[in-house]
């Protein structure tokens, strides 16, 4: 079950950070507004144990990350529009930080940035200098890389999520994405992420992809 107040206090922390302590208004009820999107019924693996996950990872890799408050930001907002039988969630969420962030008193060049990075989600492929993109998308993806038991939660989520796709349809289209994961030189690209969880990721991808198959 995750903490709301210390999710609240979090987003405070990171708001104020991008923007100077006392910058703007009251952070709370943008983290209201935002948590509210994480708990939205039809979520069963991008939920707020998977944000919370998400600004856990962010933590350990922040030291490569140009901006940490504005990478936090923007993993508050990646998945904040979700809606498994839509694919414009990334273009959504990140209008909604664009609308949201001037007005909790984030300046335009960081909004900007957060957006970037939310829209970035949709392919996680960031460059090779865009180490701000890196981080985000390293811990997004670092699911990837959980035990046993922690993938198979996370596989399940995603397939309650999509349960209105027919059973070979979802088992080829998932398919499909994780052998464009597998095909990629490299999931990972911060040196944590590299070090840490790619051989144990590829190891479940294709374990999830030989059971689909």
């Amino acid at each position: 079950m995750a903490d709301l107040d210390a999710l609240r206090a979090r987003w405070s922390r990171s708001l104020e950070g991008a923007r100077g302590p006392g910058g703007g208004p009251d952070p709370v009820p943008y983290a209201d507004n935002l948590l509210a999107h994480w708990r939205e019924p039809q979520r069963h693996y991008h939920t707020l144990t998977h944000l919370t996950a998400v600004l856990d990872r962010v933590d350990v890799l922040e030291e490569y990350a140009d901006d940490p408050d504005v990478v936090r930001l923007a993993s508050w907002f990646h998945d904040a529009v979700y809606l498994p039988e839509r694919s414009e969630n990334e273009e959504r969420s990140a209008r909604l930080a664009e609308r949201a962030l001037p007005e909790a008193g984030v300046s335009a060049e960081k909004t900007a940035e957060v957006a970037r990075l939310v829209r970035l989600t949709a392919t996680h492929d960031p460059a090779d200098d865009d180490r701000n993109g890196q981080v985000l998308c390293d811990a997004d993806l670092a699911i990837l890389a959980a035990s046993p038991s922690a993938y198979a939660a996370y596989t399940a989520g995603v397939r309650e999520e999509y349960r209105f796709v027919p059973s070979d349809a979802f088992r080829e289209g998932r398919a499909a994405i994780l052998r464009r994961l597998l095909a990629l030189p490299h999931l990972f690209r911060t040196p944590y992420g590299a070090e840490h969880w790619e051989a144990t990721a590829r190891y479940n991808i294709g374990g999830e992809l030989e059971l689909l198959t």
